[in-house]
């Protein structure tokens, strides 16, 4: 008779950690309080008298609310809001609320060599205006970084917060099935629709 004990995957995957091997992602959980009204003050600060809350911004706060250990993809029309939102107020939320720090990055700097390193081992990064980086690096060779850094956040639980005037289809065509795949399941997606805010 075979007596088999019952795996303890919490116990063994400790095991693994203390070697340095991750097995399981390590997501970044974001919990903000009275997320909505936090998101406003911060629109208000950077816009003063020009603040104006915009439907999609509810999506956003509900994200800040709980991001289920996912990351967030703005995509839609200009002068949203969007880059303010992502390089400027969620960043100031979390750093106070979460004690952590959001690595901010333009989608230009993706291939510059002096900056790959940086982006590709933040844990929690900005990608600001995805898609109007340049595919050649610094060397003239063809690498899209940000496939890789997809992959990584995938694989290793970063969180990304990702800026674009791209529709899903101009990024599927871009960065490739696997990518668009891999942020489907990485990010929480809100398009934004309308006239331009900065008109």
């Amino acid at each position: 008779m075979v007596i088999m004990n019952n795996l303890d995957f919490k116990k063994i995957d400790e095991q693994f950690r203390e070697i340095d091997v991750a097995l399981k992602p390590d997501y970044v959980e974001i919990k903000i309080p009275n997320a909505e009204e936090n998101l406003f003050n911060g629109i208000k600060y950077f816009t003063a008298e020009r603040a104006k809350w915009l439907h999609e911004y509810e999506h956003v706060a509900e994200w800040l609310s709980d991001n289920n250990g996912r990351g967030l993809l703005l995509v839609g029309n200009c002068g949203l809001g969007k880059s303010l939102l992502c390089r400027k107020v969620i960043p100031m939320i979390i750093n106070f609320y979460c004690r952590k720090i959001v690595r901010i990055f333009d989608a230009t700097d993706l291939n510059k060599k002096s900056m790959t390193d940086k982006i590709l081992s933040s844990h929690l990064t900005c990608i600001d205006d995805l898609g109007t980086e340049n595919e050649l690096n610094d060397f003239g060779n063809r690498r899209i970084v940000f496939c890789e850094l997809a992959d990584r956040a995938e694989k290793d639980g970063k969180m990304l917060l990702i800026t674009t005037n791209l529709s899903e289809e101009e990024l599927r065509q871009k960065y490739g099935e696997r990518t668009i795949d891999r942020l489907h399941a990485i990010t929480r997606k809100i398009v934004f629709r309308g006239d331009s805010l900065r008109r």
